[in-house]
């Protein structure tokens, strides 16, 4: 039924919106809007080099892993994709734990940066 597609299009587009305002708010972070995909895929070089809560960032797969230990949020690095700079950051989830999941990042990377840079 064409009206239930209608649906779905609008909630991913909502969750896109929910999520890009989000992470522009993220220092570091250089994103692009995505048209047609369910990720965001920005690319992370601020972070490359450094050392965050005592993990060296040499890549996005270090970054990654360091979200996943440090802020309890998964994302992919981009290392894979031929794109080492670049996260893959999926918004196919709850507006709620997306909400969480970004405020996380955030939070995770502002202390950091007070401790480590």
């Amino acid at each position: 039924d064409p009206a239930e597609y209608h649906f779905m299009i609008e909630a991913f587009q909502k969750r896109r919106d929910l999520v890009f305002d989000l992470l522009k708010n993220i220092k570091g972070f250089k994103i692009l809007l995505p048209k047609s995909a369910f990720y965001f895929f920005p690319d992370i070089s601020y972070y490359l080099g450094k050392t965050l809560h005592g993990v060296k960032i040499n890549d996005s797969d270090d970054f990654a892993m360091f979200l996943l230990e440090k802020a309890n949020v998964a994302t992919v690095g981009g290392v894979s994709f031929g794109s080492p700079e670049c996260l893959r950051i999926s918004y196919a989830s709850s507006e709620k734990i997306l909400t969480e999941a970004m405020k996380r990042i955030k939070e995770c990377l502002e202390n950091a940066e007070s401790i480590n840079f």
